[in-house]
């Protein structure tokens, strides 16, 4: 639970004065001496962090934490002579520094690059921070542009090596000539302290967002669920879905949260009579000029009869005819013309055909279907539904609505030239934006969610989230504009969706999480998960894989100080769902498919889900390894990509060969590199777990020893600290998991170590709970799921117990000890065990 805000203080009068670790003098900016960039101009300023003041609402421990680092940081600023909306400096230049960065390579969606110069084959167009490589003192060092009034900022590449910061305002009636903060910088030790410092120094400074750990998490973030998209895309509707939850019901597993994608709202073009739902929508696409004509559900689910599909005479569903749509709600149709009509002639049946409305509008629509949903599939915690930021891709139609809407032209910023093409981009600056005034954001998000929240639905998926930089000419720019926008949809969330539930979706720039993410504490961390490639490369459905997972763990080093990375869907049933699953598997966040109906790998699904539809999930979030940090694991035909996390009772480091794609920098794209698509040879190591970075691991990296287990090969091994690294060989769109279990000494010097659930991908992620028996004579655990248990152990133990009675077990020289356990249903699934020597 977050904690309560405390008074606004200024973080100034708690900043003690040392000397500051950057300095800037005679057009270099160093760091304890080093250059970090030269050739700095001389209308550049640097102003230590100290030396600003600024009140913040950020609790006492974040204003501790941000004194005590104070001396690593300081702000860069510049001035012109003349004002603009647009402004272009250089902040200095540098070469042969490798780096690490995160760009935006489409409007909405972020990623890693990685070079050594800020020339434009190295760094990228809206670049989002800068992280330097600084061997001379063992640190890294962070370029972050932020926002300073009415102005965000990137980093861009400039001539001759020089680094350029634009400063822009997506406003010609804003204008601004001098910054004094517009980009932050920072130094640590350690590259994740860096991010974690960088990002609550930021936190303080601006006052215009709170940190992950300040926030509640929605409910959803540790279970399985399904999402509607790859399923139906525009098609879906009630009985579709109604059979995919018991597809999966059917199949032993439990969908615990539903996402209904778009395709639910009530849409239509601007031809179109203004009442009427657009029709034959299939795929996506074929709706971004579309706009909201009400605020509630489509047609689709407003004539859902509730029980419909309770009833043994229930509908049916093909799946290869999923244009069997229902036609139900003629009744209050009728109903309303007889309103319609009683009002004309003063009639005294009003009030009796009002009750009567009303009581077939309880038995109608998206709250009857959702009602029967939870009548039928009893674990069924959450039902989230799709939105864009402003209602629809094309908005809000005017005049239909009580709403104030206006059709917007759509102007790009010339940032998002270097970025990639985008049919979304296309559609909807071919058909403009119906938005809403902003004076009326706040009623417009209480007024489609107040009718979701009365109608069973828990919590919004919120996309297409960065179209208001398109329009902000009039608004007062694109900062003043997303304030509007993300106040009012962060009130909403707070009054109806119990103040946590919603997942922000295509809003992975800057300006979205300094702006819009005081409540929301959940959001992508990639891009979609594409089946195949969309530009026909038949290799694509494999190497596009390799591409979003590099995409969730860069983007989660600075993401996920903000928001729970979620790493998205995928379906079970795809070439590389094995692949997808090892990642999500670990992803510290939850599991939730896109499958078709009736297309269903239920033996790779039960490696990572429950019975009851909860995950064991990891403590954190996965992070790449430091020496991933600075790589390409994408196409320089040696890296693996090596991702770290925690367990409860261990360590976990996945292993992905992502090689055989990137992003071309000469035509803006990602396409397949298949000279690269091949094995890739690398190492592991215990200390490559990063234990300090949480306050319940950090103990476990102090263990003299470690078994690590293999999850695909099966085996276990020992290392200690001091042991030389593991050689590994990952072949193409493969993976190993290495679990890396602290060894604890019982009495006689017997080695155990618990490994968990053999048969679950996370195998860590399913002991709850562990305790070792006074006198070391062994140990007890709570071990949630069914399969082979796994342990290590140096002797034979006397006996096992299995929920207090003796249970058969299998112990073998090389130190395995093996033994069933039996999902138990009254227990919620957990088994307790009991190891005695």
């Amino acid at each position: 639970m977050a904690p309560p805000n405390d008074p606004v203080i200024a973080p100034s009068s708690f900043l003690r004065s040392e000397e500051n670790m950057f300095s800037l003098s005679h057009g270099k900016l160093t760091v304890r001496g080093v250059p970090l960039l030269t050739q700095v101009p001389p209308n550049v300023t640097f102003t230590p962090f100290s030396c600003i003041s600024q009140s913040s609402d950020a609790p006492p421990f974040l204003l501790q934490r941000v004194l005590s680092h104070s001396h690593k940081a300081a702000f860069l600023g510049f001035s012109h002579q003349h004002p603009s909306h647009r402004l272009m400096n250089s902040l200095g230049a540098f070469n042969g520094r490798d780096f690490l960065s995160i760009f935006r390579f489409k409007t909405w969606w972020s990623t890693q690059w990685v070079g050594n110069s800020a020339s434009g084959s190295d760094l990228q167009m809206e670049t989002q921070w800068l992280m330097f490589d600084l061997p001379q003192i063992n640190s890294y060092a962070v370029i972050i542009p932020i926002i300073e009034g009415s102005f965000r900022s990137s980093l861009n590449p400039g001539s001759d090596g020089h680094l350029m910061i634009c400063a822009e305002s997506g406003s010609t009636q804003v204008k601004a000539s001098s910054f004094n903060a517009i980009a932050y910088i920072h130094v640590s030790e350690n590259p994740f302290n860096l991010m974690k410092e960088a990002y609550t120094a930021l936190r303080v400074y601006l006052n215009t967002f709170r940190l992950l750990e300040e926030k509640t998490k929605p409910n959803l973030i540790d279970k399985f669920g399904w999402c509607t998209w790859d399923a139906f895309y525009l098609t879906v509707h009630p009985i579709g879905v109604w059979h995919g939850l018991k597809d999966f019901a059917q199949g032993g597993l439990a969908p615990r949260f539903l996402i209904i994608d778009d395709g639910w709202q009530s849409i239509n073009f601007d031809a179109d009579d203004p009442n009427q739902d657009a029709k034959n929508l299939v795929l996506g696409g074929e709706q971004m000029t579309a706009r909201l004509h009400r605020l509630d559900e489509g047609d689709k689910f407003k004539n859902y009869k509730a029980g419909l599909l309770l009833a043994p005479n229930a509908p049916s569903f093909h799946p290869n005819k999923i244009d069997a749509l229902i036609n139900k709600g003629i009744e209050h149709e009728h109903l309303r013309k007889d309103r319609d009509r009683a009002l004309q002639s003063g009639s005294a049946d009003l009030s009796e055909i009002e009750s009567r409305i009303q009581k077939v509008k309880q038995e109608y629509g998206m709250k009857a279907f959702t009602r029967d949903l939870r009548t039928k599939f009893k674990g069924l915690d959450d039902i989230y539904v799709w939105h864009a930021l402003c209602g629809a891709w094309g908005g809000v139609r005017p005049g239909t609505t009580h709403l104030n809407s206006k059709i917007v032209p759509c102007k790009l910023s010339p940032g998002l030239d270097g970025t990639m093409q985008d049919l979304a981009v296309v559609k909807i600056v071919e058909g403009s934006i119906g938005l809403v005034h902003p004076d009326q954001a706040n009623h417009f998000y209480d007024s489609m969610h107040s009718h979701l929240a009365k109608s069973g639905v828990t919590g919004v998926k919120v996309d297409v989230i960065h179209t208001l930089e398109y329009v902000s000419d009039d608004y007062g720019g694109r900062v003043q504009l997303a304030k509007a926008y993300y106040d009012g949809l962060t009130n909403s969330i707070v009054k109806n969706f119990n103040a946590s539930g919603i997942l922000a979706s295509m809003q992975q720039c800057n300006d979205f999480f300094f702006l819009g993410t005081k409540q929301i504490a959940f959001g992508r961390v990639g891009d979609d998960f594409w089946f195949q490639d969309p530009n026909g490369d038949p290799m694509g459905m494999f190497w596009l894989q390799g591409l979003h997972m590099i995409h969730c763990s860069y983007n989660s080093l600075w993401m996920g100080q903000i928001v729970q990375p979620d790493w998205d869907m995928f379906q079970s049933d795809h070439a590389c769902a094995k692949f997808h699953a090892g990642s999500r598997a670990i992803c510290g966040g939850p599991i939730y498919l896109s499958d078709r109906v009736g297309s269903h790998d239920f033996d790779l699904i039960k490696k990572l889900v429950y019975p009851d539809g909860t995950i064991p999930k990891c403590i954190h979030f996965p992070l790449p390894t430091r020496d991933c940090l600075f790589k390409n694991p994408l196409f320089d035909q040696k890296t693996i990509l090596k991702i770290w996390n925690f367990n409860k009772y261990g360590g976990v480091i996945g292993a992905f060969n992502c090689q055989g794609a990137g992003w071309d920098t000469k035509t803006h794209v990602f396409r397949g590199f298949p000279e690269c698509y091949k094995a890739v040879s690398g190492t592991i190591h215990v200390s490559e777990v990063e234990w300090e970075q949480n306050k319940e691991a950090a103990p476990m990296g102090e263990a003299e020893e470690y078994i690590v287990y293999l999850n695909q090969a099966e085996e276990l091994l020992v290392m200690t600290p001091k042991s030389e690294p593991f050689q590994i060989t990952i072949q193409p769109s493969s993976f190993e998991l290495f679990s890396f279990v602290p060894v604890i000494k019982l009495k006689r010097s017997i080695k155990f170590a618990p490994i968990g659930l053999t048969n679950m991908f996370n195998s860590g992620g399913t002991i709850q709970e562990l305790e070792y028996v006074e006198g070391g004579v062994g140990a007890r655990l709570k071990v949630k799921g069914a399969g082979t248990f796994l342990a290590y152990s140096s002797e034979c133990p006397d006996k096992c117990l299995l929920n207090g009675a003796d249970v058969a077990f299998e112990w073998l020289p090389d130190a395995k000890l093996r033994l069933n356990l039996v999902w138990n249903e009254e227990a919620g699934g957990l088994s307790d065990l009991a190891i005695l020597y």
